[in-house]
């Protein structure tokens, strides 16, 4: 954790202070960007490709720098940008964007207080507050806390002043500021990515809804022994203060997790993506953000105690129509028989595919069956790496590098310019399985997912 000295006293909430800093830092980097561009009209080729490259990952490192200082909304939504974005912007901009995901300097506990007396008011007496975050964000950052009464553990996530009245005009500027430097070009895919990219930070800072979205996971799951989701204590919420049991665990990629013997870990791998398979098949929204500091696993002792993954973060879940959830589900039937004719026929009746001529679909096809491997089988995909699945069709996700595969695949497909921007919503789906898999990945997990969807077929 930062030390005291390293923390920040307030944040520029005023719209005048942080449009001017981003205006400052956007004329800059437009000026540099075009004088590098000037500088390079004589050279080869090759040498203004370096040049350009060089001076993008430069005035990129230098904007986020300056976005990095001002924290709040505007710090997320350059986040997002990275998270969601790299199908539209430059490799150098989401590289940059992503070291945003660093930047955790916390906000000062007297500012802190100030936000949770003028929220909370008397109540906060009820309660003994840890002054050092336990961890911190763009947007808010959470305080471990007692109630004096009963000495029950909880975490209060404390919303930054002025982030949520932000949303709009940093939205702006981050516009602008990507018009300015003239490195991002002004696409209708990009309109409609940024817009998204709004919708969901207006969702993010509406902690009514995070709350429910936690009650409703928790009451789905609670019967469940694997998972441990926190319980909301509505007493200590506000708008701008979110307030639920403290729930201990360890990190996803925590060395001891690598300890544990491999059918503890294959049995949290397959409880990990049992979540995905049935936010698509019964739920019909879906945790969208893969972060791994969303999850902890509180360790079992191998016996009668199981491992349980704990839920954290409700704030950014996605509800989906059922148009796309049948696409969606057909396309991982498709996978399941490993069919490529189904898989073709599973690509209708949604916008994004109804758009691609027939002749390219039997090509992105294949890129869809590779994807969905790991719930084919031995008997009907001769195409499985060998010693990828075994006879129990358990998948060694570690030894497949299904993701590179995958973009490797796509990147020669005809269909890779389709590729180039999907659709926001197939993104979302995709970026979950690639949490998954990552998952499993990590804790070298070996899982048989057919089981999780066949109930589904």
């Amino acid at each position: 954790m930062s030390d005291q000295n390293d923390k920040l006293k307030q944040l520029k909430t005023s719209s005048m202070d942080r449009r001017l800093s981003i205006a400052k830092a956007s004329l800059l980097a437009g000026t540099r960007w075009a004088a590098s561009n000037a500088t390079s009209m004589f050279s080869s080729e090759e040498e203004k490709e370096r040049k350009r490259k060089k001076a993008m990952k430069e005035q990129a490192d230098y904007l986020v720098a300056e976005i990095g200082k001002l924290k709040g909304s505007i710090v997320k939504i350059g986040q997002m940008m990275a998270l969601y974005g790299e199908h539209f912007l430059p490799e150098e901009i989401t590289q940059a964007l992503n070291t945003l995901n660093n930047q955790t300097v916390a906000l000062a506990w007297p500012a802190i207080k100030q936000q949770l007396q003028a929220q909370l008011g008397a109540k906060l007496d009820d309660l003994t507050i840890d002054h050092e975050p336990l961890g911190t964000a763009s947007l808010a950052q959470v305080h471990r806390a007692t109630r004096k009464s009963d000495g029950l553990e909880l975490v209060l996530k404390i919303q930054y002043p002025g982030v949520a009245d932000a949303i709009d005009s940093d939205m702006s500027l981050f516009r602008n500021m990507l018009k300015l430097t003239r490195m991002v070009p002004q696409t209708r895919e990009f309109d409609q990515w940024f817009d998204e990219v709004r919708e969901m930070m207006h969702r993010e800072v509406n902690y009514q809804i995070e709350a429910e979205t936690t009650r409703r996971f928790a009451a789905r799951l609670k019967d469940d022994p694997r998972y441990i989701v926190p319980r909301i204590v509505d007493e200590y919420c506000s708008d701008q203060v979110l307030c639920m049991t403290f729930e201990r665990g360890v990190p996803i990629n925590s060395p001891v997790m690598l300890s544990l013997p491999q059918e503890r870990r294959n049995q949290l791998g397959e409880a990990s993506l049992e979540i995905a398979v049935r936010e698509v098949f019964e739920w019909g929204e879906m945790q969208t953000d893969p972060n791994f500091g969303n999850y902890l696993v509180r360790l079992g002792n191998g016996e009668d105690i199981h491992d349980k993954i704990v839920l954290l973060d409700f704030g950014a879940i996605r509800q989906f129509d059922q148009q796309l959830l049948t696409v969606a589900r057909n396309l991982i039937k498709a996978g399941y028989y490993h069919d490529p004719q189904m898989m073709v026929n599973a690509m209708t009746g949604y916008d994004f595919f109804d758009s691609i001529p027939e002749s390219i679909k039997p090509d992105m096809a294949k890129v869809f069956l590779l994807a969905t491997e790991a719930f084919s089988h031995l008997d009907n995909n001769r195409d499985l790496p060998a010693g990828v699945m075994d006879e129990q069709s358990r998948y060694d996700w570690k030894k497949s590098q299904l993701h590179s595969r995958v973009m490797q695949q796509a990147s020669k497909s005809m269909a890779s310019r389709y590729f180039s921007v999907p659709p926001k919503e197939f993104m979302f789906i995709s970026r979950k399985f690639i949490g998954a898999y990552t998952f499993m990945t990590v804790i070298d997990a070996k899982t048989n997912v057919r089981k999780m969807i066949q109930k589904f077929i």
